[in-house]
């Protein structure tokens, strides 16, 4: 049986956590930034958690599943 192909788009966007959780950076943070507030430019600056239900589906492009 051939080996799994890991999704090349889905290890540069998802990396995985000690505790075996996904993370993520957010969107909307590459062109007109000139209507968004500073607040709201800093908070997607920060990275956070993949949601739970889709989390096996990525694991599995990913070839931890």
């Amino acid at each position: 049986m051939p080996k799994q192909k890991t999704n090349s788009s889905a290890k540069k966007r998802f990396s995985l956590t000690g505790s075996g959780k996904l993370k993520r950076r957010h969107s909307f943070k590459r062109h007109l930034l000139t209507k968004k507030s500073k607040k709201r430019k800093l908070r997607l600056t920060h990275s956070t958690l993949v949601h739970k239900s889709d989390s096996d589906n990525i694991k599995r492009q990913l070839g931890l599943k």
